[in-house]
């Protein structure tokens, strides 16, 4: 099968699991892109997310650097198509469907019961890249206790000020590039 067919099936699906943004399919995608088709390092993975989260527009068009990694500007063009498309479908049908029962009790039960499913998935998007950044991928036993404490240093301000994050990613960027450089 063709790298082409195979991001095309990646990314579909990933797609159609993003309930609640595309954060919320982050571990799977670092699961698919770098353990089951080895096309991304960790690093890389980290990298990639965080040119996505600081490039303007959907923090998820770094989804399209995946895809030129592997097959250049196809590979991008794939994959953008890939990524959005099935869920930008699907949304409009169920759209369509949520407005014709706006009165059924239900319906504010469903959303109160996403909210939780969204807020996990989320979780499990930020311990997947955090893992990724603050754990030594060549020893898997080692810590980075630097990454760990501007991580923490980071998540403190973000909850305690109202900074925009893009600061904090540059501040971060900046100390992590003096303080881990060398090793």
């Amino acid at each position: 099968m063709s790298d082409l067919v195979r991001l095309l099936n990646v990314f579909c699906l990933l797609s159609l699991l993003a309930v609640g943004g595309g954060s919320a399919v982050l571990p799977e995608m670092q699961h698919e892109t770098v353990a089951v088709h080895h096309w991304v390092t960790d690093d890389q993975f980290a990298t990639i997310y965080s040119l996505g989260q600081m490039a303007p527009g959907p923090n998820m068009s770094m989804v399209a650097l995946i895809g030129w990694q592997v097959a250049g500007v196809a590979g991008l063009l794939v994959v953008l198509v890939a990524f959005y498309l099935p869920s930008s479908f699907l949304v409009y049908g169920c759209s369509y469907i949520w407005d014709q029962f706006k009165d059924n009790p239900w319906r504010n039960a469903v959303q109160r019961g996403m909210a939780p499913i969204t807020i996990g998935l989320m979780l499990a998007g930020v311990h997947a890249v955090g893992k990724t950044a603050c754990i030594n991928s060549d020893r898997p036993l080692d810590f980075n206790i630097i990454s760990s404490i501007v991580a923490l240093a980071v998540t403190g301000i973000l909850f305690a000020k109202h900074i925009n994050p893009v600061l904090l990613m540059l501040l971060g960027g900046g100390v992590g590039w003096f303080l881990l450089r060398g090793g």
